[in-house]
């Protein structure tokens, strides 16, 4: 399932290609038609992710809802200009680790992983690209000029959003609806807080508040939309190892100093994952190491995925279980 970083990547891409501009909205598989007719001819008027959610304001107050879920994904084709502070399909737009050093001056390659993350034409649900991408002089991308234009249906697109010259279909979410104001504000409202939206301040308060009344294992409550936004399977194993944290500890139990680095860690991560579009959680690697990482997740986590491996720190064989019907990956000493 995408988790927070690539919907936060999404809406950017939204707000530079399509926000401004007039929608030509059609539902190719035919499950969103009348949606669609109601937004064809309307501007695209702002956009916002809160946590694994889009919303996209049209003029005439209609709002786009739209949940990835765990197979949804949308893909860009046309002339797309990138959003200066993310990182490129083709990896030439400034990737950094968090010291801020430039690794890809001079790239020749792009850092792209085994599955093909962290691209610009599928954003979401990790896919091999399916259609061309003609990136625009803005971004130094290499233009098809034999792509025709618009672009072939390809697979059950649920929506597609065109400009002149710009599309982004839309496969497999959860959730693709049209809402009021008043109904965008109460999905809005049921979800957890982001760092990225809101008062920092306020945003923290809450989390913590939340969380140290819950009798809910920590790694559940994570995991729980209502209690913060965005953190998928991937973020919580990492982030309860970094804090150390045995992940069945109820939340009412968990030290307040714990669950406010909780919050900061998250705080930190999240950002980190927009700009790079991957789940980055081991700090102060050098940077041979750190293209590594970019390039393979067994070298981007401390647990995730590595059930049956050493862990990195104490040697103990990570372990698996399943929780909430989700995989759990955690070192049984180290999160003693």
């Amino acid at each position: 399932m995408p988790e927070g970083h690539s919907v936060h990547r999404i809406a950017r891409q939204f707000d530079r290609n399509f926000v401004g501009k007039t929608l030509q909205a059609s539902s190719p598989q035919g499950r969103f038609v009348e949606g669609a007719s109601v937004l064809d001819g309307r501007q695209a008027v702002s956009v916002k992710a809160v946590g694994k959610q889009m919303f996209l304001e049209t003029e005439g107050d209609i709002w786009l809802r739209v949940h990835l879920g765990l197979y949804g994904a949308w893909d860009f084709a046309g002339e797309v200009l990138l959003d200066p502070t993310i990182a490129s399909a083709n990896g030439r737009m400034g990737q950094t680790n968090q010291r801020g050093a430039d690794l890809d001056a001079g790239a020749e390659t792009p850092i792209l992983d085994d599955a093909g993350e962290n691209s610009l034409s599928s954003i979401g649900a990790p896919r091999r690209t399916r259609v061309h991408v003609r990136m625009s002089e803005q971004t130094k991308g290499l233009a098809d000029e034999d792509m025709p234009w618009p672009p072939p249906v390809v697979g059950q697109v649920r929506l597609r959003l065109m400009t002149d010259i710009t599309a982004a279909d839309l496969r497999g979410p959860t959730a693709c609806v049209l809402q009021t104001p008043d109904e965008m504000l109460a999905s809005v409202a049921k979800l957890g807080p982001d760092p990225l939206v809101g008062d920092p301040a306020q945003n923290e308060a809450r989390f913590v508040h939340t969380v140290g009344k819950k009798g809910t294992a920590i790694a559940l409550l994570l995991m729980d939309q209502s209690v913060v936004s965005g953190i998928g399977n991937v973020y919580r194993a990492e982030m309860l190892y970094r804090a150390r944290l045995n992940p069945h500890t109820p939340g009412k139990a968990v030290p307040v100093e714990i669950v406010r680095e909780l919050w900061h860690d998250w705080a930190r991560l999240l950002p980190i994952g927009v700009e790079t579009g991957q789940m980055m959680t081991m700090d102060d690697l050098s940077a041979d190491d750190y293209r590594a990482a970019m390039a393979s997740r067994d070298d981007r986590h401390w647990v995730y995925h590595r059930a049956g491996l050493p862990c990195r720190t104490c040697g103990t064989q990570i372990v698996l279980e399943e929780l909430g019907a989700r995989k759990l990956y955690w070192c049984p000493k180290c999160q003693a």
